[in-house]
């Protein structure tokens, strides 16, 4: 059995309109909801073995604090630079890439990629993954280049804003 998880990166800042787009930071409000989303995994009682995340430095700041606050070591967060401009094959090949030793991962990226990868490989209908939505799928599988041909189960959708 793997287990995948989808995080889309937590809210962004757009205060300074003269940033590049690669380069724009977390919101307050991004920054707490990681913390919340965080403190909910842990909750879950879930862990990681694995995470990979876009170059955007919103994306490795929103991996960066959650793998920090669920015991992950931050500094072995991967990046994978196809995952900022990537469509959802792309995210398909980066799965079928982790290594087999890894039970567990977090993908981080971007709408609308992120959203459609989830459609793709899920036996859920997920129409949009706000920022610092966090997906929970499991593939009853050995090898992660088996998702390919597997549709996960979805077993939570969770998102700052929800409500339990």
């Amino acid at each position: 059995m793997k287990t995948l998880y989808l995080l889309r990166h937590a809210k962004s800042s757009w205060d300074d309109p003269e940033l590049k787009d690669l380069e724009r930071p977390l919101a307050d409000r991004g920054l707490q909801d990681i913390l919340k989303m965080a403190s909910r995994f842990k909750q879950r009682g879930d862990t990681v073995d694995c995470v990979v995340t876009s170059p955007a430095l919103r994306a490795k700041t929103t991996a960066k604090i959650l793998a920090g606050q669920i015991g992950f070591p931050p500094d072995e967060v991967a990046t994978n630079p196809e995952f900022y401009f990537a469509g959802a094959g792309m995210f398909v090949k980066a799965v079928s890439l982790l290594d087999v030793n890894c039970q567990s991962a977090i993908l981080v990226g971007h709408n609308p990629t992120i959203t459609e990868f989830a459609d793709r490989i899920c036996d859920g209908r997920i129409d949009h993954i706000p920022t610092c939505g966090l997906l929970k799928l499991q593939f009853p599988v050995q090898h992660w280049e088996e998702i390919q041909e597997v549709l996960g189960e979805l077993v939570y959708f969770d998102y700052p804003k929800k409500e339990d």
